[in-house]
């Protein structure tokens, strides 16, 4: 039997709690699961790349997902290439409203032209489903309290004054 292999990449600036959710069931549905640290050039970075994988690594670790997890970071080109170097037929993203389908349908569509490599969406957990990373960023710039929104490792990061990055 072959390995199933899947990348759920995202820009995590910073992580919240529905990341962790999204990783922690797609980590119970492959064998190996490869959490992909992009850059989005639409978006201005809070955090940089390195810092957002440490996070992630940490946040992971803290919440006890189970599985082959690997956190790593891509800017080399497509995500497509990432998924393919790895031996990855699937890419895993969270949907959280019909705005993020109509964003993410087209791109899953190429990305299977491109590479013959899948998307699976998974739909959130209720209780993340409102939360955004740049929700997050809003509110940790303006001083309130993200602990509701994110996991502890990321809150005691953002609670060290390290907002003004």
């Amino acid at each position: 039997m072959s390995s199933r292999i899947a990348v759920v990449p995202g820009s995590f600036d910073p992580p919240t709690l529905g990341h962790l959710d999204v990783i922690r069931r797609a980590a119970s549905l492959y064998d190996e699961l490869h959490v992909l640290v992009v850059h989005n050039p639409g978006k201005e970075a809070m955090l940089p790349i390195a810092q957002r994988q440490s996070l992630l690594e940490q946040s992971i670790a803290e919440a006890e997902i189970e599985g082959d997890v690997i956190v790593a970071s891509w800017s080399m080109g497509l995500l497509v290439d990432y998924a393919t170097d790895v031996g990855a037929g699937v890419l895993v993203k969270g949907i959280r409203s019909q705005v993020d389908v109509a964003y993410e349908t087209p791109m899953a569509i190429v990305n299977r032209h491109l590479a013959h490599v899948e998307t699976v969406f998974l739909l959130p957990d209720p209780a993340h489903a409102l939360v955004s990373s740049s929700l997050v960023r809003q509110v940790a710039s303006l001083g309130g309290d993200v602990s509701p929104f994110v996991p502890p490792a990321v809150a005691r990061f953002l609670d060290t004054g390290a907002r003004g990055i």
